[in-house]
């Protein structure tokens, strides 16, 4: 059902509206995750450095389906807010046309570039080939990935963030029974847990269009009013002000991982097995956070088409509260039982690869409320469309995540030094994205 988030008390609202996005989420990561666990449970290690280090290359194609989510989104929001019912079903007919542009670009440079992107990583040989197979597949379901991604960031615009929950929470259950029936009863390796993410993720993917269509079908335009247009460059330039500066923000992020990716690879398979657990976690925890930070933006986003501006500051604080509340447990759940958690990807001899993951978590789970402090402030930004302050804030933290990797792992001789350029590099992008929030960007 469709919510106009201008209305009712702000927290009772925004935390309404963030909660089954949190649970989206965390089914979402039970897609990677349950790759990750398979694979390492029931093909080997090397199965499972093969699918974390295929994740990385992944990530650049998820940054163009969130940048698409985000760009929709926003000024789906906006339009909503502004009770735009036209112009709204424009933005979300000229988002699927265009995407569907740009996902058949992506697929063409996906099969041409990803074994060069593997060897640049320094991708080890015994994993090489598992590697490039568990690409070949996910690129393949690219469709999938980004027209499900456009319908979670309408179905959101639109108030409601339950739908996605359903959705999700079915097909990632799906999603891990069929990953086990494939490479246990089929005996297809690494293959297997590509392609149950391809149909899972499939049978998301078209249920979720289909619904979204219906769903703006049934608004109702002013008597009157011309019938929307099925393509706008007007709003096209709108969608692409918010959509490439998140498209650049996650793909630079992708960029960065596959540095520290290539980086960590010189440290030797184990290092590489441990780490791919460890971020699985890692990931899990900031991608929820993220997501409540889409939940913002889209708060703020229609609260600002509205013209209701004290509302946002009223959100941001509730979205803080919100984030923290969820930061306790998380942290001390990775600080008291990372090791146990990490035993659900690999088996008590990987002892270096444990040490590894326990590590990394320990490093990394304290500085949970900073980066989610700056999550928050970022989705106000981006709903406000004030790409510039929240594009220095995310570039900063990345550039300085990735420099502090070599920097300190070559200082000190130990993958040690890339897991503490985290947190330095969550503090200062922190700061900055928080002091652009206060200045009022926003409004």
């Amino acid at each position: 059902m469709n919510k106009d988030l201008t209305k009712g008390n702000p927290q009772k609202v925004l935390w309404a509206f963030c909660l089954p996005m949190f649970g989206s989420i965390i089914f979402q990561q039970l897609y990677n995750i349950a790759d990750s666990l398979v694979a390492g449970k029931f093909i080997g290690e090397n199965a499972l450095a093969a699918v974390g280090n295929s994740y990385n290359i992944t990530l650049i194609f998820i940054a163009f389906a969130f940048g698409c989510n985000m760009g929709c989104s926003v000024i789906v929001s906006q339009l909503f807010g502004a009770k735009d019912y036209v112009r709204m079903k424009t933005s979300v007919y000229t988002t699927l046309i265009a995407s569907a542009v740009l996902c058949a670009g992506l697929m063409l440079a996906g099969f041409l570039s990803c074994d060069v992107l593997l060897r640049l990583m320094r991708t080890q040989e015994e994993i090489m080939a598992d590697s490039a197979l568990y690409l070949d597949i996910y690129i393949l379901g690219l469709p999938f990935l980004f027209f499900y991604n456009i319908a979670t960031g309408i179905f959101s615009a639109l108030g409601d963030s339950k739908t996605p929950f359903f959705f999700l929470a079915f097909s990632s259950t799906a999603n891990i029974a069929v990953d086990l029936l494939f490479v246990i009863s089929f005996q297809m390796g690494v293959a297997g847990v590509a392609w149950a993410t391809f149909l899972c993720q499939g049978v998301s993917c078209i249920c979720s269009v289909l619904l979204i269509l219906k769903r703006l079908s049934n608004i109702e335009l002013p008597s009157g009013t011309e019938k929307p247009a099925v393509f706008s460059w007007d709003l096209l330039c709108k969608i692409l002000t918010i959509a490439i500066p998140s498209v650049l923000q996650q793909s630079f992020i992708s960029v960065g991982n596959i540095l520290v990716q290539g980086c960590i690879n010189g440290f030797g398979v184990s290092v590489a097995a441990g780490y791919s657990a460890a971020i699985k976690l890692n990931n899990l925890v900031i991608t929820s956070f993220t997501t409540i930070g889409n939940g913002m933006s889209n708060f703020s986003a229609q609260n600002i088409g509205a013209r209701t501006y004290p509302r946002v500051r009223e959100g941001f604080r509730a979205g803080l509260k919100l984030v923290w509340t969820l930061c306790i447990p998380l942290c001390l759940l990775y600080l008291c039982f990372g090791r146990y958690l990490l035993l659900l990807f690999m088996d008590q001899s990987s002892v270096k690869a444990l040490q590894t993951g326990q590590q990394f978590l320990r490093i990394v789970s304290p500085f949970y409320f900073l980066i989610a402090a700056k999550l928050i402030s970022d989705g106000v930004l981006r709903g406000a469309g004030a790409m510039k302050q929240f594009m220095a804030a995310t570039f900063t933290d990345l550039i300085l995540r990735v420099a502090l990797a070599f920097a300190l792992s070559a200082g000190l001789h130990s993958e040690t030094g890339i897991w503490l350029s985290w947190p330095i590099g969550w503090c200062l992008g922190t700061a900055l994205s928080l002091l652009f929030y206060k200045k009022g960007y926003w409004s």
